[in-house]
């Protein structure tokens, strides 16, 4: 490497730092607030004298961590394939089926991307009540998959956009159907799309608080962010506990992130090169 490639990388470096220690500051304020004593909050060293692991086992038996962390997996895994399903199903047809008012309809689906979620959690309520899913997983489900559809669906067209036709054709020719072109020729090949969906679906559903808190009455089967936030006092709030509780709630995004990290920086920069 040239003296001019060791500057411009050295530059790089020095800029982009900072950066990243000021991104990295929460979480590690996070994991070392759920590792101190609950005195030493405020007026200790940002680096604890004395570790101490009791936030953990206090916040995995006080609001039964096990239970409400299985019914945010188990949503947010069936909430993703769902999201899958229609988005590469739908994103495949939008941008390689030919069928009348194609255009007319995903324009009235990107539409519903437009609504704040906040603005349709009456609606929503309404409608769960009146089809006897409310209180229901199986309803907090249902919205979540109908919610986030259109998104998904609008990243994977994209991708699908970028295959060359003579793909399909050729496919066609050889007697394929059409469902087996997309299972054996095309979902292949837009593996950094689907990455990139599951990475994004994933951190949204795991992270919902407003709809699941709103929608599900019963303690028991909430997910885990509604109950995490029933740590936080009116007056005081035990910060040891539910930095505890945030950090292991980190956990899963981070394995699924680190799975499939490559696959979603090659999505990312699909669009940046030429062919």
């Amino acid at each position: 490497m040239t003296g001019r490639g060791w500057l411009g990388k050295g530059f790089a470096t020095f800029v982009l730092l900072p950066f990243c220690v000021l991104m990295a500051f929460p979480f590690v304020w996070m994991l070392l607030t759920s590792l101190r004593d609950q005195n030493t909050i405020f007026n200790g060293p940002i680096i604890p004298r004395s570790f101490s692991f009791k936030a953990y086992s206090s916040v995995w038996t006080s609001i039964e961590f096990p239970l409400h962390f299985w019914n945010s997996l188990w949503i947010t895994s069936v909430t993703v394939a769902g999201v899958l399903v229609f988005s590469t199903l739908s994103g495949y047809a939008f941008a390689k089926l030919d069928f009348p008012f194609r255009n007319t309809l995903f324009v009235l689906l990107l539409t519903t991307l437009m609504m704040p979620s906040t603005a349709l959690i009456i609606p929503l309520y309404l409608e769960l009540k009146s089809l006897g899913l409310l209180d229901s997983q199986t309803g907090l489900v249902i919205l979540y998959i109908s919610g986030s559809a259109p998104f998904s669906m609008f990243l994977m067209r994209a991708f699908f956009q970028t295959l060359p036709d003579e793909l399909i054709e050729a496919a066609r020719v050889d007697g394929g159907s059409e469902l087996t072109i997309f299972r054996r020729v095309i979902l292949p090949l837009t593996r950094p799309g689907i990455a990139t969906v599951v990475i994004f679906q994933f951190l949204q559903t795991w992270n919902e608080f407003l709809i699941a808190n709103t929608v599900l009455r019963d303690t028991d089967s909430l997910p885990l962010q509604p109950v995490l936030f029933t740590l936080m006092g009116q007056y005081s709030t035990n910060w040891p506990a539910l930095t505890a509780g945030l950090t292991l709630s980190v956990v899963p995004v981070v394995i699924v992130y680190v799975r499939m990290q490559r696959q979603f920086v090659a999505g990312m920069m699909l669009g940046a090169v030429k062919n």
